[in-house]
């Protein structure tokens, strides 16, 4: 067995290796559609901005690029409107939908479960707790500010945190912890936390509205400072799960292979499970509940460059941060003046994929 399992993993790095002059293509790909995507979220809104001006407004203020680029000819409300309230906004709706992305395809690979998602673990239920109490109960929480983190953030990952914390404690009660306690045992602390929410929200029905643009997914109050928090975030996220993904794409063969090659699965577990808990409290305390991002975007990479996980995880996060950010085009553009929560525009889209996956893995047995 272990032979076989040793040839399988050669053959697969050959393959890997045969294939991976083409990475940095694909990369410089999906980063230039990225960026392309991005500079025409920039032109549409209420302000009548030309997709030039938007661009020659980012790279006046990048250093270097900018001395080639005279800025004098962009108004004063044009700066204001592209640097000051839209490019905030759509940076940081790129880097939440990367982080969803990859968390996606990591909760995907170590639970075996093709339908996991980031917030399997009850991670979105008890951020939208806590920022719930943060803007019902001001009275009872400190007004603080970390990083741009306004209170209602700071209770939102903080509450994160926590609801993942009870999720595992509980899961390894008797001290035998299993990947299908930790499930259950994250559906079970999701509903409890969605009662509570509901219950809080029915004395205060005056602040509903507040209470469900979080709780559906918004970037309305993006800042540089919110984008340069999850920025810090994005960026080590990709960099240890790509460092773990040779791990990840051998425990994929299974727990007693991998155990054959050296690998402790429960650490690996135990490491992928922080480090994305603290991914999605990062990005969830700055956007709100964002549904079906993890789920369909590592499945849309893996249709095009296969499971391994060294190519899901970048591919993955360019691709969430793409579908993000036209999203969050259309729910502050589509009914504007007014403002739809980007959570809805996901849900719409990502539904319909749900009972395809679900209906393809019927189709399979």
């Amino acid at each position: 067995m272990r032979m076989e399992t040793e040839k399988n993993i050669q053959q697969n790095n050959f393959d890997s290796h045969s294939s991976r002059g083409t990475r940095p293509g694909y990369l410089c790909l999906l980063f230039f559609i990225l960026f392309i995507v991005m500079v025409c979220s920039l032109s549409v809104g209420s302000a009548d901005i030309s997709v030039g001006d938007s661009l020659g407004i980012v790279l006046d203020r990048i250093p270097l690029i900018g001395n080639l680029i005279d800025g004098s000819g962009f108004s004063k409300s044009s700066l204001t409107v592209i640097w000051s309230v839209r490019f905030p906004r759509i940076c940081l709706s790129a880097l939440v939908g990367g982080i969803l992305a990859i968390v996606g395809a990591a909760f995907q690979s170590i639970f075996r479960n093709p339908l996991a998602d980031p917030h399997i673990l009850g991670v979105s239920s008890g951020a939208a707790l806590g920022a719930t109490v943060a803007m019902l109960f001001p009275g009872i929480t400190v007004s603080v500010a970390i990083l741009g983190l306004g209170t209602t953030g700071v209770m939102a990952f903080v509450g994160a945190i926590i609801s993942v914390f009870i999720v595992y404690s509980v899961a390894k009660i008797g001290g035998r912890y299993s990947t299908v306690n930790m499930l259950l045992t994250g559906t079970a602390m999701s509903t409890l936390f969605s009662s509570l929410i509901s219950l809080f929200m029915t004395f205060h029905n005056d602040q509903i509205g507040k209470v469900y643009m979080w709780t559906m997914g918004s970037f309305s109050s993006a800042s540089w400072p919110r984008a340069r928090f999850v920025f810090i975030f994005a960026v080590a996220g990709v960099i240890i799960l790509s460092a773990l993904s040779r791990k990840l794409n051998v425990l994929a063969l299974g727990d007693e292979e991998a155990e054959c090659l050296g690998i402790s699965t429960k650490k690996l577990r135990r490491a992928v499970i922080i480090i994305s808990t603290i991914l999605v409290a990062a990005a969830v305390s700055v956007s709100g509940i964002i549904g079906f991002v993890g789920l369909m975007m590592p499945h849309c990479v893996r249709m095009i460059c296969g499971p391994d996980l060294r190519k899901v995880i970048p591919y993955g996060f360019f691709t969430g941060a793409i579908f993000i950010v036209i999203c969050d085009t259309l729910a502050r553009t589509v009914t504007a003046p007014t403002e739809i929560p980007v959570g809805i525009i996901t849900s719409i889209c990502g539904a319909p994929y749900f009972i395809f996956l679900v209906w393809r893995q019927y189709r399979r047995r």
